[in-house]
């Protein structure tokens, strides 16, 4: 019984190290586009104030993934946070670009 639940607890650990690894990274990337797009500053401060919060946004999402119980709620809030981050960000894409 006892190395049942060392597999699963070694699945969940491996499931969330590739999560903070690889979904938490793009997550992070996407919100500093859409932070870069919203922010109503210059080309160069946009820019610059998003490569820098990126640091402290992906330290939060890391430490969120590691603090929730549910391993679907953390690989469902990375979907979730991508998919509406990306969705925005191309959203105020299209409207600076005037298309």
């Amino acid at each position: 019984m006892a190395s049942a639940t060392k597999k699963v607890g070694r699945w969940h650990v491996a499931s969330r190290v590739f999560a903070a690894a690889i979904p938490a990274f793009i997550l992070t990337n996407t919100f500093g586009v859409l932070l870069a797009l919203a922010l109503p500053v210059g080309e160069f401060s946009s820019i610059a104030t998003s490569m820098v919060s990126s640091f402290a946004i992906y330290t939060c999402v890391i430490l969120w993934i590691f603090s929730v119980k549910k391993l679907r709620t953390v690989w469902l809030g990375l979907l979730a946070g991508i998919v509406i981050s990306s969705a925005a960000a191309y959203g105020l894409y299209m409207l600076g670009s005037g298309a």
